[in-house]
């Protein structure tokens, strides 16, 4: 890791938009006393995507940490803005998003949820409320809307002006049209930037930093080659028209006025709102128009031409389909007309997942990144960034903002590029949960690929991997078994099959085999590699080699980083099961300097099958000559085997709660282990198992999903997993810490009910009998076993007791839940320890 921050660090910001001097700001509040900000352009209107970003801020999002950045975006310009009508920060006018098809307006029941969930004052309204709030919307055909009457328009430039300015009053220092070139490093550590003189090329010169923050926006992939690595986004116009000025806006004060609330339609993939005569119109639907680093203007040539960098010229081919829609629902636009002459493409970033990219660089010490944020973030990221730069504490859960998330074997330019088109594409696409992506697929495969394919198997894709779901070949399982499962509604069948019921059927009373290669798999050794693990895990995991233990790694506040299960395979190796990148990231930078630890992913050279099931000894019985009985081979034991001649890691562990194993051998010997178990199977009834049989079986068993479950805003009893902390072992990362209070008092309950609308959605809110709000759903899926949909959901405490009633609300639907006693399938785990 970098040395430590302190007050005196030497802190260089690249980037001066809405997070480079937000940071700035937020740097300069907690007391760092040597704060550069340097912007190739010139202050404040920099040239950068923040120059002509349109400000909407719509605080519903899905992810609860991107709501909270909106909201805290909001909040802190709230406490700047000066309030007048010429230089207003932020206008708190509301939005309206429009459902025009029963499709779009069940997605805004979705987003109400969501908002309720996350604290986002928000009312479903009909058509004659749009057109009390705007008159000149055409309702005609309008099914509903979602009001969200606290959301805003930010003046972006103005914002930017503000916080920058507050920064220089506590010391900080802005350079306009001062360019970065490159880092200057030392053994792997930042000391400095290069910089010259943006608009001559002349003057070069270091900057010295011990920190250096890369706040770039669309300069970010040039950002990263200088780290190393490719960086995750991809540069992409966007089409925004101005209407010429309209009589309804005749009274507007300024050219930068807006009294009306700002609108998305989101089923034409169109945003627009009131500025000043005019109105303004971002377009969604057309194709995502990538843009190279080298096509985005120098600063000498917009110092030239006057045009900002992050605008290209207006396409009308590409914005023509989003004028029609417009005419047809704000017709007044249509006498106005188009003013091409003012309208732009705008240039964005977009990363494979659509969200930031934060966090310390993973290959250049004392960089932090700051990437890839839009306007609705940028206050909130800051924030986010210097507590965790200063303290070492984000504050907030931050595995999806991570940008150690992201494998960095994926993070081709063709990943990169493909991946955040696909990204544009879908700003405003209505999207279930578990929605694949359809680009750059089969990137990663495991050797059982082919047989899953020979199965009938339907893959979605999982960093990298293709995953099987459910495999076609099982469908015969279902009549085998006479299974039944009720018809679920059309958003709910998304990526499901009711195969998956004769799946997880068969695994509870057969024997079922799953690829389990796409999990993450690590190997920690060398001499002090005990040493290393003891002061990451909340368990104790130098046992005696052989011995497998499920631990938590945390952070330093005492959240829950990951959940991880630790083999001691030998007296100095090690295998992790871990949950991401992030995991492997974590491992290597606590790893001191005078100690001999050696950490490798494993993950693309080895293969995994999960067999489980009551038949499981049998089958396995036939293909070893090794002792596999439980006073052989106990549970959370592992050993060294020969299963038909293939050498095999056998870990004694289930995650579906039936009793089996983890097999682990090398990808060259995976098509024969996965053959010799197939046929040897056939007599016992195995079947192929996908991820939803899989995932409903981990439910019934009570199991938490990293990441889907808890997140480091949680501790581990308040999540179920106290289980996971030893009694006794002190001094581990986070230690002091995980007995105390977190910020929330909500505790992780299984839900049960009789759910008969499919499953619901992550973020939905739970009530209490009032109907008042005391938290929100995880996971959930229908435990084909119990016969009743299980949810996980983080409640308050006083209602966290079993047998409390509760409310699920889906959509607008109001279901009965009631808590339920952990686990719910074989409580005293039996099956698996036979």
């Amino acid at each position: 890791m970098a040395p430590s921050y302190t007050s005196e660090s030497k802190i260089l910001i690249i980037g001066s938009g809405v997070v480079g001097a937000a940071l700035a700001d937020e740097l300069t509040q907690r007391g760092a006393k040597h704060v550069t900000v340097v912007d190739q352009g010139p202050l404040y209107e920099t040239g950068g995507s923040s120059s002509h970003a349109p400000g909407f801020v719509f605080q519903i999002n899905p992810s609860k940490a991107m709501s909270e950045l909106a909201q805290r975006t909001l909040d802190k310009l709230d406490q700047l803005d000066p309030g007048g009508e010429d230089d207003w920060l932020l206008k708190r006018v509301g939005g309206i998003e429009l459902a025009f098809t029963d499709d779009q307006m069940r997605e805004l029941k979705r987003r109400h949820g969501f908002a309720q969930s996350w604290g986002v004052e928000s009312e479903l309204i009909d058509a004659e409320r749009v057109e009390e709030l705007w008159p000149a919307i055409d309702t005609t055909d309008l099914i509903g809307a979602l009001h969200t009457p606290h959301d805003a328009v930010v003046h972006s430039v103005r914002s930017v002006t503000a916080q920058a300015q507050r920064a220089i009053e506590h010391g900080a220092t802005f350079h306009g049209h001062t360019q970065v070139v490159d880092l200057v490093t030392d053994s792997g550590a930042v000391t400095g930037a290069k910089v010259i003189d943006a608009l001559t090329g002349e003057h070069e010169r270091i900057l010295d930093a011990d920190i250096v923050v890369a706040a770039g926006g669309i300069w970010g992939p040039t950002i990263g080659t200088w780290l190393g690595k490719n960086m995750p986004m991809q540069p992409i116009e966007h089409g925004f028209g101005f209407s010429h000025p309209m009589d309804e806006f005749q009274d507007a004060a300024t050219d930068e006025a807006c009294n009306f609330p700002m609108i998305r339609h989101q089923g034409a993939g169109i945003y627009f709102r009131q500025q000043g005569k005019a109105l303004a119109i971002g377009a969604y639907e057309h194709r995502p128009l990538e843009v190279r680093q080298d096509e985005l203007a120098s600063a000498a040539a917009a110092d030239q031409t006057g045009r900002q960098p992050s605008v290209h010229d207006f396409t009308w081919d590409e914005f023509s389909p989003t004028w029609d829609e417009i005419q047809r629902v704000y017709p007044s636009v249509a006498e106005a007309g188009l003013d091409e002459a003012r309208s732009f493409n705008g240039i964005f970033s977009f990363t494979p997942d659509g969200g930031p990219l934060l966090g310390p660089s993973n290959t250049v010490d004392g960089v932090w990144i700051a990437q890839a944020v839009w306007v609705t973030a940028s206050a909130g990221v800051a924030q986010v960034v210097a507590d965790w730069i200063t303290t070492g504490e984000p504050g907030i859960d931050t595995a999806a903002l991570d940008i150690a998330r992201f494998d960095t074997r994926l993070l081709s330019p063709e990943f990169s590029r493909q991946k955040g088109l696909e990204s544009y594409d879908e700003v405003y696409d209505i999207r279930h949960p578990r929605a694949a992506s359809a680009k750059l697929r089969r990137l990663r495969t495991s050797p059982f690929y082919f047989h899953q394919q020979l199965a009938g198997a339907h893959f979605v894709e999982a960093s990298g991997w293709e995953r099987p779901l459910w495999l076609e070949e099982n469908r015969r399982v279902l009549e085998e078994a006479n299974l039944t499962f009720p018809k679920i509604p059309a958003w709910d069948t998304s990526e499901f099959s009711p195969i998956a019921v004769a799946e997880a059927w068969a695994t509870r009373n057969r024997v079922a085999m799953y690829d389990m290669t796409s999990l993450a798999r690590y190997r920690v050794e060398g001499p002090d590699a005990s040493a290393l693990l003891e002061r990451l895990t909340t368990n104790k995991v130098s046992k005696a080699p052989g011995a497998v233990t499920f631990s938590l790694m945390l952070d330093a506040a005492g959240g829950i980083f990951s959940d991880i299960t630790v083999t001691r395979v030998s007296e100095d190796e090690y295998l992790i099961g871990a949950n991401s990148h992030r995991d492997l990231i974590h491992l290597k930078n606590h790893v001191r300097k005078d100690e001999h630890v050696s950490i490798s992913d494993i993950s693309p050279g080895t293969c995994c099958i999960g067999l489980w099931g009551p038949h499981a000894r049998e089958l396995l019985g036939q293909l070893t000559d090794e002792d596999i009985s439980h006073e052989g081979f106990g549970y959370f034991k592992a050993k060294h085997l020969y299963i038909a001649a293939v050498p095999v890691l056998a870990l004694r562990v289930s995650y579906v709660g039936e009793l089996g194993w983890e097999l682990y051998t090398t990808a060259d010997h995976g098509a024969r282990l996965w053959e010799e178990i197939y046929a040897a199977g056939t007599q016992y009834g195995l079947v192929i198992g996908g991820r939803l049989a899989f995932n409903a079986l981990r439910l019934e068993k009570g199991f938490r999903s990293y990441g889907a479950d808890m997140t480091s805003e949680h501790r581990p009893h308040q999540a179920g997993l106290g289980f996971a902390v030893s009694k006794t072992k002190t001094g581990y990362l986070g230690y002091e810490r995980v007995a105390e209070q977190s910020a929330n008092d909500k505790r992780m309950v299984s839900l049960t009910s009789d759910f008969p609308f499919g499953a619901p959605n992550p973020g939905s809110p739970v009530l209490n009998a009032a109907e008042q709000l005391i938290g929100y759903t995880a996971s959930s899926d229908f435990g084909y076993t119990i016969g009743k949909t299980i949810t996980f959901a983080w409640v308050d405490s006083e209602y966290a007791a079993p047998e409390t009633d509760v409310i699920i609300k889906h959509f607008d639907r109001s279901v009965p839940a009631t808590v339920a006693l952990d686990p719910l399938y074989d409580p005293e785990g039996h099956k698996m320890r036979r």
